[in-house]
């Protein structure tokens, strides 16, 4: 089960954060899904919630890139630390484009995906700020 797992949690970084498919959120996510990020604006929930959060930072920062630097799974619990990097060319919240590239790192974690709604996830924990971007120099 946890390769099965991790390969979902792949395609969450490659296909629709770095590719853009957002029409994947309904296979990814339950309708009750969760996201938990201080950082990032709260978009309600479901999968709707996970298409507005790629469409604000792919906006802002077009040549974004998520890259997965290990995939830890541990029973049904799936570890993710990974780097990003992009460009600020689109507003941000308000923000108006600076033009800058940034990196971070960061680390996501997927509980246990529900088995009853098809193997999706329910809930994100995510540790790493894109408005650590912001403060770059």
């Amino acid at each position: 089960m946890s390769e099965q797992n991790k390969a979902i949690v792949r395609r969450l970084f490659e296909e629709l954060w770095n590719k853009g498919n957002l029409s994947l959120a309904d296979q990814l996510f339950t309708l009750n899904y969760t996201h938990h990020d201080s950082s990032s604006p709260d978009f309600g929930h479901g999968p709707e919630s996970e298409r507005k959060r790629a469409t604000l930072y792919r906006t802002a920062f077009p040549d974004l890139r998520l890259t997965i630097e290990d995939l830890i799974a541990e029973g049904d619990t799936v570890m993710a630390r990974w780097s990003c990097h992009g460009t600020h060319k689109g507003d941000l919240n308000g923000m108006a484009p600076t033009g800058k590239q940034f990196t971070i790192s960061g680390v996501t974690i997927a509980p246990p995906l529900e088995r009853q709604a098809g193997g999706r996830l329910c809930q994100l924990g995510r540790s790493g700020s894109y408005a650590a971007a912001r403060r770059r120099p």
